[in-house]
């Protein structure tokens, strides 16, 4: 059976926060929904907060549109909880979440350049 073909990365972007933020939240390991949710909001201090509808419901989009997989692995068993469901980024979700850093950088280079960022650096 044939797999379909994927769009290269940046056919894929812009993303939404929450999907931006999901893929950010796994960039670095594996993680669980509720481990996803508490990484975006200590990035943010707070600011953002995912609610699991949202979350659950990007999660299975990134799943079918081949960005994020779930994983096999798991913590050992005292440390885990059999009901979570664990996620990593695919190869095309690493491509997909660096494209859009790229794009969201040469935005703020440009809000800078116009200065609408104030007191800060062009």
């Amino acid at each position: 059976m044939d797999r379909p073909r994927r769009p290269p990365a940046e056919k894929l972007i812009p993303l939404s926060p929450v999907v931006f933020d999901v893929l950010l939240a796994l960039s670095d390991d594996e993680r669980h929904g509720y481990a996803i949710m508490r990484d975006v909001a200590a990035r943010s201090a707070g600011a953002t907060r995912l609610l699991p509808g949202s979350l659950y419901r990007a999660l299975a989009r990134l799943v079918e549109d081949g960005l994020v997989e779930e994983s096999d692995e798991r913590p050992l068993p005292d440390l885990d909880d059999e009901r979570r469901r664990y996620y990593r980024l695919t190869a095309l979700g690493r491509k997909v979440v660096a494209a859009e850093a790229r794009r969201l950088a040469a935005v703020v280079r440009t809000a800078r350049v116009r200065k609408v960022l104030k007191g800060e650096p062009a």
